[in-house]
């Protein structure tokens, strides 16, 4: 038995469901049926126009991030699987700000409802910084299922983790 380290925070009834299922092996086929669709979004300009469709459906008013893009650098195992920076930078003799969204390249294989609520999340940071509940309104106004899906995304994750240990 193996601590689900992706779950620390929920309640342990539901941790304890989880280890069950992996115990018994059926939480990969479990995943599988629920998410049997592969992610058609496997390039960083078909990423960009994803991001952009849905910015701008929900966030008329936000600005486009000026890059979207997978990144290869970010990794679960380290904590993030996607960023919303801002980066400034000296344009003659102005200060340009623009943001930028890396996502995770880990998403190009993960099913299509995972990749939209991590896109859903960076994109609530154009609008709310921090991690409150105006944020998480604004992540369930654009994907209403957001809170379940981070939680499949978690059990997914910690599937994998074990299967590729």
């Amino acid at each position: 038995m193996s601590t689900l380290k992706y779950l620390l925070h929920y309640p342990p009834a539901l941790v304890q469901q989880a280890q069950a299922l992996l115990d018994a092996g059926q939480l990969g086929p479990w995943l599988r049926r629920k998410y049997p669709d592969a992610n058609e979004v496997q390039t960083d300009k078909a990423l960009y126009q994803f991001v952009a469709a849905i910015k701008q459906r929900y966030l008329k008013n936000a600005p486009l991030p000026a890059k979207v893009l997978y990144d290869n650098q970010q990794h679960p195992l380290k904590g993030t699987l996607g960023t919303n920076t801002l980066v400034s930078r000296v344009q003659g003799g102005k200060l340009k700000s623009k943001s930028e969204i890396r996502i995770a390249a880990l998403f190009r294989e993960l099913p299509l409802p995972f990749l939209q609520m991590i896109v859903v999340h960076e994109l609530a940071h154009l609008k709310e910084r921090d991690h409150d509940k105006a944020f998480y309104q604004l992540c369930c106004h654009m994907l209403p299922d957001y809170h379940q899906l981070e939680f499949d995304l978690r059990l997914w994750l910690s599937w994998r983790e074990l299967e590729t240990a």
